[in-house]
């Protein structure tokens, strides 16, 4: 059964690349961007299953040459098939997991919602120490991240900030730090010594080209306004911000970041696109019986995913009884062991249910 939907892989596989090959494709900037997409899909598991063939070859010429083999070469033929089999068994565990279900979502860059939510400004605070650790892992990792909006708070915290991570691992890497994110820890603004509980919301979006989510300029209404800073004074002199609602979703976005209209409206419109691809994917699982729970809830410290320690030095992920005493290191962009656990954790679910 493995076989035959392995050979079928590598049938489909070997006539994408002759379609690659056809000046047709060429002339069709979608249909080459499709077929390369799934080339690249089918790529690593037809490497995969040539190994094993070869393994499996190189196991069964063992087991003949050991047939007819005296004394002398018989240790040397064993081993031989000893190493094949366990390749073997090795490759095929592999192919497992390369044949699990793909993510629609893997591959994209991702758009990152960051927000103070419960304990005042020091949830505002939090939410930047937060996005100064994604900027340093993104460095870590060679992404390039780029900030579409950006409010800031009076204490030089963050009410809101909205960023790209363009990467071609950004969605599988990050889409489990969606959430809410507690914090324990004696805030700058506390006279007595005391430790308080606060939390920011993480939210992990996949990017959305325009291919994917039609948008009705009917169904948009689009306001605009003089963009504001803190306090609610007017830092611009021209209605350059700008709101757009989606009528159907009730889905709001604005941005005043940039000096234009044109520029603000722009990057609403990304945001946007990225929220309806996202409300659709999550309908579509609610349809299938696979309702999701929204990422960030209330926003509510009870809701939390992780909770960040700073007396300890401990960070635990609740969601997986992950515990490392090492804040320091995570909040400087060492997110990497969680994230792998994480992602492990998703790959063991998911073989758990085939």
């Amino acid at each position: 059964m493995l076989d035959e939907r392995l050979e079928s892989i590598e049938a489909e596989f070997s006539d994408i690349e002759t379609q690659l090959s056809s000046p047709d494709v060429a002339a069709d900037p979608n249909l080459l961007r499709e077929l390369s997409k799934r080339h690249k899909e089918l790529a690593e598991v037809v490497a995969a299953f040539r190994r094993l063939r070869t393994a499996r070859e190189d196991l069964e010429t063992a087991s003949e040459m050991l047939e007819v083999a005296d004394a002398s070469e018989r240790d040397e033929l064993t081993q031989m098939a000893d190493v094949a089999s366990k390749l073997i068994e090795e490759i095929e565990d592999e192919l497992q997991g390369l044949l699990l279900p793909k993510d629609p979502n893997d591959g994209r860059n991702v758009i990152v919602e960051i927000r103070g939510a419960e304990g005042g400004e020091e949830a505002n605070l939090f939410a930047r120490d937060l996005y100064d650790m994604y900027v340093r892992y993104a460095q870590r990792r060679g992404w390039k991240l780029k900030v579409i909006e950006e409010t800031a708070s009076e204490r030089d915290g963050l009410d809101e900030v909205i960023f790209t991570v363009i990467a071609p691992d950004a969605w599988s890497r990050l889409e489990h730090e969606g959430g809410v994110h507690r914090v324990q820890r004696v805030p700058v603004t506390e006279a007595k010594g005391r430790v308080h509980t606060s939390s920011a919301t993480v939210t992990v979006l996949p990017e959305a080209e325009e291919v994917d989510v039609e948008i009705d300029p009917n169904d948009l209404k689009v306001d605009v306004y003089r963009s504001s800073g803190p306090g609610g004074q007017s830092v611009n002199t021209t209605d350059s911000a700008v709101r757009i609602t989606h009528i159907p979703t009730g889905i709001v976005v604005a941005m005043q970041d940039e000096k234009s209209q044109i520029q603000n409206r722009a990057k609403a419109m990304l945001v946007l696109r990225s929220r309806l691809l996202k409300a659709a994917q999550d309908e579509q699982a609610a349809e299938l019986g696979d309702l999701r729970r929204s990422q960030v809830g209330g926003g509510g410290r009870s809701e939390k995913i992780r909770t960040y320690n700073f007396k300890e030095s401990r960070v635990t992920d609740h969601r997986i009884n992950l515990t490392l005493y090492k804040l320091d290191a995570i909040l400087q962009g060492d997110l990497d062991e969680i994230v792998d656990a994480l992602m492990a954790a998703k790959r063991t679910k998911q073989l758990t249910e085939q």
